[in-house]
This record gives C-alpha cells, structure tokens and sequence, in this order.
C-alpha cells in the first residue's frame, strides 16, 4: 500500500516505524528538513519537506497514485486543508485527519465530500481519554481492549501470588469457572512471548492477555490475582485537553480532584467542569499531596505535556501511598523502563493513537487493530467473507486454518452471540474472528488468509 503521512513528530514517526517494517511503500512529509533526515537514517522511507498542504508538495509526495493519506500535524487546520487539497486534485481514496479541537469535532456534518473530505477523523485526546476511562473502571488491569462494539474484551493482567490459577495449567480454568468461558490469547513471561497451550503453568509476574465476554471480565481477573477493591478517590495531574476530557467522563462515578499548575487554566476548569475539585499546584509537590490525602487515592493518573513531570508526579504520589498510579509517556523509550518499576501503568498515546488507525490500513474486512507491546505484538478484529470455496477461513474449523505461528484465534462474535474459540469451533460468513498476533511481522499472512478469493461476489 502506498502511504503518504502529513507530519514527522512523535505520531507520524511512530506510524511510519510501525507501518515501514509492514512492507508499505511510506512517504514522510514535514517541514523540518532535520528532523526527516533523522527519520531516513533509520527508517525505510521517502521523504519530502514542505507544507503538508500545498498542492505541489503533495504532488512530489506521490498523492496523484497514494493509496491513502494520513494527515497528523500538529495543525487541525492543515491537515484538513490537506485532505481537501488531495480529494479535489488528485482524488486520493482515503484520507484520515488527527482533528483535535472539540470545536470541530462537534460538527460532524463538516466532514463530508461536500465540505471537508475527510474519511476518517483521528482525536488522540479523546482515544487516550477512553483508554485511561477503561482502565480505571477495570481496578487490576493493565490493558483493557474492546472488540465487537465492546461485546468482547481483551485485558493484560500480571498474576500475583496468591491467585487461584497461578501455579497451574491453563487446562484446569474451566474446572475453576464452569459457567464462564474464556481463552488465554497470550502470556509474556521475563519479556518474551509465550504461546499459550494446555500445559502451560501461569507463573508470579506473569503478564496474562485473556479473552472473555465484557460481562465476565472481573470473574476472570479473579482467577489470576486478588480482586482489587472499587475505585472512588481519584487524582489526576494535568488540566490540558486529556485532563479535562477525563475529568469530564470521570466526576459523575467517581470524587475527582484535578492538580493544575496554570492559575488560568485552573479557573477556567473550575468553570467547566461540574462535580471535580481543580486545585491550583503542581502534582510534585508533596504537601499539597499529602493535604489531598494521597494515601487515600485510588488511582493518582499524571496527564500533563511533559514526560518528566508525569513520571516524577506518579512516582512521588505511589511512594506516598496512592494504590494505583498511571503516567502519560510519550517517549518510547520510557515506557518499559518506567513500568518496571514504581509507575504501575505507562500510557502510550502514540500506541493508542496507531490503534485508532491500523484498521484503515489493514488489507481485508478489518473491523479493528489494537498494537501492543510497543508495537511487537497486534490484536485484530478481522470480518469472514465467502464460502468454503472463496475464503480459507469460512466453513473450516480453527484446527483446519493454517495460522502463522505465535497467532491464535480467540473469540468469535456472530450476531449477538459471543462465541469464545476451540480448536472445533467452524467459523462462518460474516463472523468477527478476533486474533491475536505475537509477532506483528506475521500480519500479512492473517490478510491473505481473510481475503476472498476472485469468484466470491
């Protein structure tokens, strides 16, 4: 596929990485010439420096035969000009825009061929908001990824001592749980991958990627660690556009105190938001922490700009007694290295981000693409199509697929049926077929194998 990406910073160049490794022919266009030399030296890709939405620059970027063009600047206004710029000129078949003011985004009718061609509108704000709002409401998780509207979901926990299963083989989990079914998509162990099989022991530090319907999610945590009791008390760090959006989607369940450093920004917070207290400070400071009753807090999340503060505020605030603490990273790097040690929880947004647009990028019916582990491993909600003569997938049972190794099939959505995987389960037209890839290089295989064949009409 041919791609043009609008924009080299962290969301561009972490798309590009991501997506030059896939065998896709990426152009990178930015207007720091430094910055596109750096990205050359490593990366697989052309580049073009110029303004991403003048014409003649789109043009030297190839879009008269792109496939599609994702357009991430940190201008809402330039990459929407540039998705017009694209449409009307040189009729590029898909374009995808980062729209991250609310002001746009209230207006959906904007976005049409007959005003703005966009096909796709990308708010990093709002998909990192909707993760962080997952994981608080799932107390113990380290990921929690929906599929199938949310009928189904995809959640990481590590096994902690003292749970039921941990020990034991995963053949034994329906012995603990007859009324629930449930599959382990995944276990990373010390940091490497682990196909999961009958056999396979599920060890203390154990980070468990099982698949269950959303209603049975908590039965299944239990299995795999203490319960973690229900969040209430919640801090956040950070009044910019992820911390008002949280704070927003938070204050009707839970009592939410929001630390923000600006004096402006706070009044104008205090305005806009209803039920959440805005406190004028800075999330490092520990008597203003200690006066908010930090040991008191349930989840202490660090959402600010700025990566060292986030990581100094959560380290700080769990040291201090908060049970669970998040912090937003945008450095790749970090990520890991923080994880392992006081941050309970590390935020990607441009992880998140790249999940929101792998699907549009995908060959074949895919309905939804969530990357993880730093973008090594995928999960994906792929659609049947065919028949047994049309489709390697439809009328053949899972033990029947050749899948790629390190690949599983998890869950199945038919209808409104929620229909967890075994090797028997036969798959039909028009089944959501969620799978879950160790290795991410192995995703052109899983295309192939959901593509239809020339006869299907």
């Amino acid at each position: 596929m041919k791609i043009i990406v609008l924009g080299a910073g962290q969301v561009g160049s972490t798309v590009a990485e991501n997506l030059s490794s896939e065998a896709n022919d990426i152009t990178i266009v930015d207007q720091d010439a430094e910055r596109l030399r750096n990205l050359q030296d490593h990366l697989d890709v052309r580049t073009v420096t110029g303004n991403a939405s003048h014409p003649g620059v789109l043009a030297r970027a190839g879009a008269k035969d792109a496939d599609l063009i994702l357009a991430v600047t940190s201008s809402d206004e330039t990459n929407m000009v540039a998705c017009q710029v694209a449409y009307t000129l040189f009729q590029t078949p898909t374009k995808i825009a980062r729209v991250r003011a609310a002001e746009y985004l209230e207006h959906p009718t904007l976005f049409c061929p007959e005003a703005l061609p966009v096909d796709v509108r990308i708010s990093p704000e709002q998909l990192v908001t909707d993760y962080i709002q997952r994981l608080i409401e799932t107390p113990g998780a380290l990921q929690v990824l929906d599929f199938a509207n949310g009928r189904v979901r995809l959640v990481a926990v590590r096994a902690y001592h003292g749970g039921p299963l941990v020990g034991h083989a995963l053949r034994e989990l329906p012995s603990h749980m007859p009324a629930i079914d449930t599959r382990v998509a995944a276990i990373f162990r010390r940091g490497s991958a682990i196909v999961p099989e009958g056999s396979t022991v599920i060890e203390v530090d154990d980070e468990v990627f099982f698949v269950a319907a959303a209603e049975h999610i908590g039965s299944v945590m239990g299995e795999l660690r203490r319960r973690d009791r229900a969040v209430r008390r919640i801090i956040l760090a950070g009044g910019g556009n992820i911390g008002r959006r949280l704070a927003r989607a938070l204050e009707p369940q839970y009592h939410v105190k929001l630390v923000e450093y600006d004096l402006e920004r706070a009044r104008r917070l205090s305005e806009h938001l209803d039920r959440t207290i805005v406190l004028n400070g800075h999330a490092t400071d520990e008597e203003l922490l200690r006066e908010e009753n930090i040991d008191g807090t349930d989840v202490f999340c660090a959402v600010t700009n700025d990566d060292q503060s986030n990581i100094l505020s959560a380290m700080l605030a769990k040291q201090m007694g908060a049970r669970k603490v998040m912090a937003l990273i945008n450095r790749g790097a970090y990520v890991d290295l923080v994880q392992s040690g006081l941050v309970d929880i590390a935020i990607s947004p441009q992880q998140t981000t790249i999940s929101g647009l792998l699907a549009h990028v995908r060959r074949g019916d895919v309905v939804a693409v969530h990357s993880l582990r730093r973008g090594a491993a995928e999960a994906i909600e792929a659609v049947a199509h065919g028949d047994r003569r049309t489709s390697r997938v439809v009328g053949r049972s899972v033990e029947e697929l050749k899948l790629p190794p390190g690949t599983t099939i998890d869950a199945i959505v038919r209808g409104d049926e929620v229909i967890i995987a075994h090797h028997d389960t036969r798959i039909e037209a028009g089944d959501h077929v969620i799978l879950f890839l160790i290795d991410k290089k192995r995703i052109s295989e899983v295309e192939r194998l959901f593509q239809v064949g020339i006869t299907f009409l």
